[in-house]
């Protein structure tokens, strides 16, 4: 395997892969509307066929599963997952263009869902085309998963991973995500805090009501909705719900050690977000990489009732709703954090407050020294010419968890994102300079499944 030829076809077929992406990436697929899946399924399945994969659309409770299979040289399986759904684009007056017309501009290709996670899926095919032409076999079996719900919490996928245990089986797992920080560095994510989502729901009567009529005598849907808010946290940012630290787990000494070793970003946040100070007074980059990754939150991430529009309004709502998210650390669970919730709300006299479960997943994490790690670092050495950060956990989610618990791998990560990526934000986008290094990644990956001994 003729690693600069490889690295060779990745430069020269850039614009054509860039062209590939750019066509996936004008497929609207947004879960969380139910738009355009099925035709963005269609379009992952056509792009593994063309690389000879054998190719399943396979069904689930909702979005389907692409399976792709190959068989390469060695008897050892690397199993790639991907999603090819996307955030919604909203709101659309802040991109420079629009969401789904994929542009470059300034070595950047701009759209939603480049970064996350369309990008990494198209640049791995870029780097399997190099490896198919310049030895006409893939060193190590590959199997891709390509979901479709990952962005509401693939709530159909742990069903799916379970009965399909047998097809889906492997080795290694490389994940969606992967790049470098905001020094350039490359970077190996061990784990992903989980999450539980949800959609608190008030309503107090059947429609709006003028303010000068109920405001004294109605009960407001938009008060009845703060009040339950303000009862989740208090000042100090401790979380209220009954129970919710028992099954905290504390980093290791080992954890530790590695989130020591990474960048100062104290300055960088504060620069970055123009902010003056950070929650519960934290003054120390140890003490901000711990909190960031190991302290469960409750997030609102969207409020709204009654009238918002321009000038005045004097209405009383008859519904108010808010979004809300628990980022969870081991050893939480969604189900768990569920009922503490519905006991928390129902102890503090808003037992109507109703809760819509959105999904959700436990957090999950790889051992850093594992053996996989030490490839996937290996790999990086001479594409990124620095050396690699392993970080033991990040602060988002992902269905990670599944593939440990039913397949049984580690999991690792390679792909093109960086600090100014803005996934889940307008004006998401990719360095193509860095999908070239992700892609070469990619590659010597597979080059060292094929001898690495796992």
């Amino acid at each position: 395997m003729n690693i600069q030829a490889i690295d060779r076809y990745i430069e020269e077929h850039l614009d054509e892969s860039v062209e590939e992406l750019s066509c996936l990436c004008a497929q609207p697929s947004v879960a969380a509307q139910k738009l355009g899946i099925e035709a963005c399924a269609d379009l992952v399945a056509e792009s593994l066929k063309a690389r000879g994969f054998e190719v399943q659309i396979l069904p689930t409770g909702g979005s389907p599963v692409v399976f792709g299979e190959r068989k390469g040289q060695a008897d050892v399986t690397l199993i790639a997952y991907d999603h090819y759904d996307v955030q919604p684009p909203e709101p659309l007056e802040l991109w420079e263009t629009p969401a789904f017309e994929p542009t470059v501009r300034d070595g950047r290709l701009y759209a939603r869902g480049v970064a996350d996670n369309k990008g990494n899926f198209i640049e791995r095919l870029l780097a399997i085309d190099a490896i198919l032409d310049a030895g006409g076999e893939l060193p190590c079996n590959v199997k891709f998963v390509v979901e479709g719900e990952e962005e509401i919490g693939s709530v159909n996928l742990e069903p799916f991973v379970k009965e399909h245990q047998d097809l889906l089986s492997g080795d290694v797992c490389v994940w969606e995500i992967g790049g470098v920080d905001h020094t350039n560095t490359p970077i190996q994510m061990m784990g992903l805090r989980g999450i539980c989502y949800v959609e608190l729901h008030a309503r107090t009567a059947n429609q709006d009501v003028h303010s000068g009529t109920g405001g004294s005598i109605f009960p407001n849907a938009a008060w009845r909705l703060v009040w339950a808010l303000s009862s989740l946290k208090d000042k100090d940012e401790n979380i209220l719900l009954p129970g919710f630290y028992e099954d905290v787990v504390p980093p290791t000494d080992r954890e530790k050690e590695l989130l020591a070793q990474q960048p100062e970003m104290m300055a960088y946040y504060k620069e970055k977000y123009d902010l003056d100070d950070f929650l519960k007074g934290i003054d120390n980059e140890l003490d901000l990489a711990i909190e960031q990754v190991y302290e469960p939150t409750c997030t609102i991430c969207g409020l709204t009732a009654g009238y918002q529009g321009e000038g005045s309004k004097t209405v009383l709502p008859a519904e108010a709703r808010a979004k809300v998210d628990f980022r969870l650390v081991p050893n939480q669970t969604p189900e768990v954090v569920l009922a503490q919730l519905r006991k928390h709300l129902d102890s503090h006299g808003v037992e109507d407050i109703e809760i819509v479960n959105l999904g959700g997943n436990p957090p999950a994490k790889t051992d850093p020294d594992h053996p996989a790690i030490q490839m996937a670092v290996e790999a990086a050495k001479d594409v990124y010419e620095k050396p690699t950060r392993v970080i033991p956990m990040i602060g988002g989610s992902g269905p990670n968890f599944i593939f440990q618990k039913y397949l049984d791998v580690p999991i690792i990560s390679s792909g093109a994102g960086d600090s100014e990526s803005k996934a889940h934000a307008p004006n998401e986008s990719i360095s193509l300079d860095l999908y070239v290094k992700g892609a070469k990644h990619f590659a010597r990956i597979l080059k060292l499944m094929k001898e690495y001994q796992l």
